[in-house]
């Protein structure tokens, strides 16, 4: 095994670790990788060729906390430090080099072992946690992984599957890779999935990965992928640049989606039925993340301050592709809701420049997306098109800047930009009266700003425009109509609900289900047809406030809704619970069942989703059975951070009762080695 070897020591000839990028360029590894998920570590190995830009004797691979050994080269040496593999030796200028070397690594980060999947998330340099490899982005190589995994599992990765082969107990999947790409953007994802293999206009090959017990799913899930797909090749005019394209679905994702080379991994929660899509769908992170295989992996940024050329670009196009889908009222509508919180972040002098690599995620985002929209306005279509065309060629698997899109701007128009720079990318305010100007070409829009502008007006003025609007409602018109009649008495308000509800608009409706508290007798009819909306989020709402309202029905309403789940983080089935657990005289008999049907919900077998809405309930109905308990230590260690700060804050507040204290201090010898360093550390608070 190779030793470690003082971090000082390896310094003293590496020009005080200036850029590496100037000393070297890797060109590619083979790598073969075998993940241990009852151990949740990590071995394998690599076959790195790098090519020497100046002379030196020594350069790095970044490497957390690896062992390495079993090394194979004539002409160099291998040693390790905390964060770095060192490859040691009389390096010449302009000679390329090859290494191989064994590895064992334990990742706190980046490689996740949830349930009976395993997948990984290297999003900005985190990659090095489980493969050693560069986390600057402006070094990119070529990739091919070997992925070993059980022989019932499949595996997902960057590239192109060339062979499987079988040895011992596992089976192992060769990817190849043609072109390269960061170190960020590499991945695998392993578990129970079968896919569905559709193709693009152009030919590419799209794998639809999902569980086999979600099969019905498939189809609302990724509907309008291809269509997706075949737009964005056009709009964008730049050929798909990799072998394939795959999506997967996982439990307990840190993000909505990771844009990984070729193989996107996003969250389960977006896998729906046709009743879920119409609140939760994967359509714009679907678009999102194929977008940044041009912008972000086909080019990528040099550094944090250009961040936007990713975000921002990605933002944009997903908004475009949804325009194509959804239609020009939801595209306004979206960049209206984005624009309305860019001004309050800006009004509340919190407002940040494009240019700023701290920004948050809103800034490059939303407004790196109004930044292009903008831009598009000012220059035309036409100019704006062959912009992004020639940015795209030149720099192809290359790093870009900010610069090297104005200059591409520049060669196809004459008009002057400058002051879109300085409004866009310089200042930190968001220029509202900019977005204002542009969503006021919608005439939607303009209905929409129309009866928005009546919200302080008394009610019997506004009457009848609001009524007018709710006779053949718009989504969001009609929605705002709906808001607006909140607060009203209800004796006044109640034909206009009447007309709501009579109304066919699934949006519309839901609008009454969230705002309306106190149901009427005489609108009880009408309001208990919420019921069958194809809406979970509206079911939900629905049947709450019906079990609330009229008592006498509550077994009727808890009978009707008695099989649906929801979405995948079960929101009706453990609302059912709950109320059915409350409902005096409603199956006694089984009232031990629910409860216990909710307990499990808290465990770690499912994921945070569904954690997370479980241990609400518990904690609202003061439910803390062992079981409970143990659960909410385990997911104070979890590797989602809002589960894990939500978590922890009911423990905190359990900690304070010195009972609960001592009930958390038997569990000690019961829970993991983490759980256990976790727990000692709170209790001794």
């Amino acid at each position: 095994m190779i030793k470690r070897i003082t971090f000082i020591a390896l310094l003293i000839s590496f020009f005080g670790n200036a850029q590496q990028t100037d000393l070297v360029d890797f060109v590619s590894v083979t790598a073969e990788i075998i993940p241990n998920a009852s151990e949740e570590n990590v071995k394998g190995t690599v076959s790195y060729q790098f090519k020497i830009l100046q002379k030196t004797d020594s350069v790095y691979l970044d490497a957390i906390d690896m062992e390495v050994f079993d090394v194979k080269s004539k002409r160099l040496q291998v040693s390790t430090s905390e964060k770095k593999v060192w490859l040691t030796g009389n390096f010449r200028k302009d000679k390329t080099y090859d290494v191989t070397f064994s590895y064992t690594a334990t990742p706190k980060q980046t490689l996740y072992f949830t349930g009976n999947q395993i997948w990984t998330q290297g999003q900005g340099k985190y990659t090095s946690n489980w493969l050693p490899s560069i986390d600057d982005m402006n070094d990119k190589l070529e990739f091919n992984l070997t992925i070993a995994a059980s022989k019932n599992k499949a595996v997902i990765a960057n590239g192109k599957l060339l062979e499987k082969k079988q040895k011992d107990s596992l089976e192992y999947w060769h990817f190849d890779m043609q072109h390269p790409m960061a170190s960020y953007l590499v991945a695998f994802a392993i578990g129970d999935f079968d896919k569905k293999t559709i193709s693009s206009q152009s030919g590419v090959p799209i794998e639809l990965y999902y569980k086999p017990e979600d099969a019905d799913k498939v189809e609302p899930t990724y509907r309008y992928t291809q269509q997706i797909f075949d737009f964005l090749e056009s709009e964008i005019g730049v050929p798909y640049p990799w072998q394939n394209y795959k999506q997967v679905p996982v439990r307990d994702f840190l993000y909505a989606g990771m844009e990984n080379t070729t193989a996107t991994i996003f969250s389960e929660a977006f896998v729906v039925d046709s009743t879920g899509f119409a609140d939760r769908n994967y359509v714009n992170v679907n678009a999102h993340e194929l977008a940044h295989q041009w912008f972000g992996n086909l080019i990528t940024e040099t550094s944090g301050t250009h961040h936007w050329l990713q975000e921002g670009f990605a933002t944009y196009f997903a908004q475009l592709a949804e325009r194509k889908v959804f239609g020009d009222d939801y595209y306004y509508w979206k960049l209206y809701n984005s624009a309305e919180q860019l001004k309050e972040l800006s009004d509340s002098g919190k407002g940040e420049k494009l240019l700023n690599p701290k920004a948050s995620s809103l800034t490059f985002y939303e407004k790196g997306a109004w930044a292009l929209t903008l831009l598009r306005q000012k220059i035309g279509d036409e100019p704006f098109k062959t912009a992004i065309k020639n940015y795209l060629e030149t720099y192809q698997f290359k790093n870009v800047s900010t610069d090297d899109f104005l200059a591409e701007v520049n060669k196809v128009t004459e008009i002057d930009i400058s002051g879109w720079e300085a409004d866009w990318l310089q200042q930190s305010a968001f220029k509202a009266e900019q977005a204002l100007d542009y969503l006021s070409q919608s005439s939607f829009m303009k209905s929409y700003f129309e009866i928005s502008a009546l919200r302080n007006n008394p009610f019997s003025e506004k009457k009848n425009e609001l009524s007018f609007t709710l006779t053949a409602p718009n989504d969001f018109i009609g929605q705002e109509a709906v808001y607006q009649l909140s607060g009203e008495p209800i004796v006044q308000t109640l034909p206009l609900y009447k007309k709501a509800l009579k109304s066919d608009n699934l949006y519309v409706r839901q609008a009454v289900a969230s705002t309306l508290g106190t149901i009427p007798k005489e609108l009880q009819a009408e309001y208990e047809s919420l019921l069958k909306d194809e809406s979970y989020v509206t079911q939900e709402a629905a049947l709450y406030n019906l079990w609330l309202n009229f008592p006498k029905k509550k077994a009727d309403y808890l009978n009707k809704m008695k099989g649906v789940v929801g979405f995948q983080n079960k929101n009706v089935r453990q609302l059912w619970l709950v109320l059915a657990m409350v409902t005096e005289g409603y199956e006694a008999e089984n009232k031990q069942q629910f409860v216990s049907e909710l307990i499990g919900y808290t465990s770690n077998q499912y994921s945070f989703e569904v954690r997370q809405k479980a241990l609400e309930y518990c904690n609202e109905l003061q439910i803390y059975t062992d079981e409970v308990l143990k659960n909410l230590v385990n997911a104070s260690v979890h590797p989602n951070w809002r589960f894990k700060k939500f978590a922890r804050s009911i423990l905190d507040a359990l900690l304070e009762n010195s009972e609960y204290k001592e009930q958390f201090k038997m569990f000690l010898p019961e829970v993991s080695e983490k759980e256990k360093e976790f727990l000692q550390a709170k209790l001794s608070e």
